[in-house]
């Protein structure tokens, strides 16, 4: 695939000619100038989801110039190679084919000349019958107990994916007992083995390679816990199961290969959830919600497969979105879904993002001279308006925001979605406009009173509470967080992410840093068996290393 250099491109030079002539332009004057913005800036798709991108510091000809971008990085070939599964992952000569998961016309898509949708569907079909057996409780525990609690280890992909979709589908829940552990600090995997009966409880060991040291301790710890209390090996059948794409790793930790649920190399942890990784979601909210969740993916997959750019939602998110990371030079994005059960988005799209687009070297091996993936951040409204908000309004810092609400909740308590409705509104009006003006102040009984003794004070009170506006956001309103729409919100911001990376010429299907991380723990981790005083680290390390030791003489 042809690699392009972002800023040799015509584009970019129109773009930053651009940029200097609108760049201290007011989001007041823009909808001044056009009564009508709202309805040119803002895409209803299926009346599920409404995007309105109109509170962005963007012109029609910012979104032509950046449309024209599109065409000059060949983006539309981009999106055909990774839909018909050419390796674009090349790093790691893989596919990548998450859209294949959700390919619910079932269509063939061949890798090597082989239709990976046959196995897809057989996976499909041993998940649906499996969760079906425990939900209805013909699953029995070694005791003969049907099942009440599933214990999902993983971590990363393996965990923040199904645990947002669980938390964000709890409407839809059955009466299992659903519960993540990720962390490998042993409290995390304690507090869980407190809370469940054994003789109940099936454990999903959920890793890629079978190998993430995090996962397979916390497995190995929750075997040993098993069977002590169990006494039997072969009890392991009725409670421990895997979700990987290493079947002989999972064999050989004592997994039962009839519960080996496989996914494969062409699917990206981050994601994964929509292979048998999902599987805690399944026996959560059942498999024909589960069908549905793919559904509405399936569904944004084809409009981002299928419409032009300019009405695309992905492709115009990701154009905004590199409009302020690389010309405006704004370092983080914010994520604030008002909505409790959506709780955990902001962190799974943290990793969805960060992980991608964190990068710093180009397609052809060059260190990029411009900003790449955004910091991402964020939490549910309206918690965030009462901790960092007054940052947003009156800090110096230049923070695109999404602002992610249903129309309907699944909880109406009085009056209390009309004002979270309302505070949404308030907060993407205030940011994009200000509210404090010296009208405003003039207006106050200082002023009635006496104009001359308190016009130092008038003035000095505009200063303070003043709020500029000018602060960039997307609302998206979502009919109602339901398994479908849940889909289509997930995959359109995968879709975005993949569209940023193209544009910014970096690869986003791989995660070398952190692969790094891992193997200098590795070493660390060994070299604490040995009590000699080893000398091959930092002077920082190796202190750090002599204190933590000196407590363990």
């Amino acid at each position: 695939m042809k690699n392009i250099n972002l800023t040799e491109t015509k584009s970019w030079n129109i773009l930053k000619n651009h940029f200097n002539i609108i760049k201290n332009v007011h989001l007041k004057d823009l909808f001044l100038s056009d009564p009508h913005r709202f309805n040119k800036f803002s895409i209803n798709f299926e009346n599920k989801i409404l995007v309105d991108f109109s509170k962005n510091r963007i012109t029609k000809d910012t979104l032509k110039y950046l449309l024209d971008l599109t065409k000059e990085m060949n983006l539309k070939n981009a999106i055909k190679n990774m839909f018909s599964g050419m390796r674009i992952n090349e790093t790691e000569n893989r596919s990548v084919l998450h859209i294949a998961l959700r390919n619910q016309k079932n269509s063939p898509i061949f890798i090597n000349d082989y239709n990976i949708m046959l196995d897809i569907n057989h996976v499909l079909k041993k998940m649906k019958n499996f969760s079906e057996s425990v939900i209805n409780g013909n699953w029995k525990g070694y005791t003969g107990k049907s099942i009440s609690d599933i214990v999902n280890i993983g971590i990363g992909g393996s965990d923040l994916g199904p645990y947002m979709v669980t938390e964000a589908l709890r409407p839809y829940k059955n009466h299992l007992n659903i519960h993540y552990v990720s962390n490998i600090d042993g409290t995390h995997l304690v507090e869980v083995l407190n809370k469940i009966n054994p003789e109940t409880t099936i454990f999903l060991i959920s890793s890629k390679t079978f190998t993430t040291d995090e996962t397979m301790t916390n497995a190995y710890s929750a075997k040993m816990w098993f069977l002590k209390i169990s006494k039997e090996k072969n009890t392991l059948d009725q409670h421990f199961f895997a979700l990987t794409v290493d079947v002989k790793n999972a064999l050989e930790f004592g997994i039962n290969i009839k519960n080996i649920f496989q996914f494969w190399n062409w699917v990206g942890g981050r994601f994964s959830l929509w292979s048998s990784v999902g599987l805690s979601i399944i026996l959560s909210i059942g498999f024909d919600n589960f069908k549905k969740f793919l559904n509405g993916a399936c569904a944004m997959d084809n409009h981002f497969y299928h419409t032009e750019h300019k009405k695309n939602i992905p492709i115009i998110l990701a154009l905004i979105s590199i409009w302020y990371t690389v010309f405006f030079g704004s370092e983080t994005e914010a994520i604030f879904p008002y909505d409790q059960y959506m709780h955990k988005f902001p962190s799974y799209l943290q990793q969805l993002n960060m992980e991608s687009n964190g990068k710093s070297i180009s397609k052809t091996g060059q260190r990029v001279s411009y900003q790449t993936g955004p910091i991402i951040w964020g939490a549910p409204g309206t918690n965030g308006q009462h901790a960092f908000f007054q940052l947003i309004h009156q800090g110096t810092k230049l923070i695109p925001c999404d602002f992610i609400v249903p129309i309907y909740s699944h909880n109406n308590l009085t009056d209390h979605h009309i004002k979270l409705i309302s505070n949404f509104l308030a907060q993407t009006k205030t940011l994009a406009f200000g509210t404090m003006d010296e009208f405003y102040f003039k207006k106050t009984i200082f002023f009635k009173k006496n104009i001359k003794h308190y016009k130092d004070k008038i003035k000095t009170d505009f200063l303070f509470k003043q709020c500029t506006g000018n602060q960039p956001t997307n609302s998206i309103l979502i009919q109602k967080i339901t398994p479908y729409n849940l889909g289509l919100l997930i995959a359109l911001y995968e879709h975005k992410i993949f569209v940023q990376g193209h544009l910014l010429n970096i690869f986003s299907f791989d995660q070398w840093g952190v692969e790094l991380g891992k193997k200098i723990a590795e070493i660390i981790y060994r070299n604490f068996n040995n009590r000699e005083k080893i000398n091959s680290f930092d002077s920082s390390t190796q202190g750090l290393i002599s204190f933590y030791k000196s407590f363990y003489k």
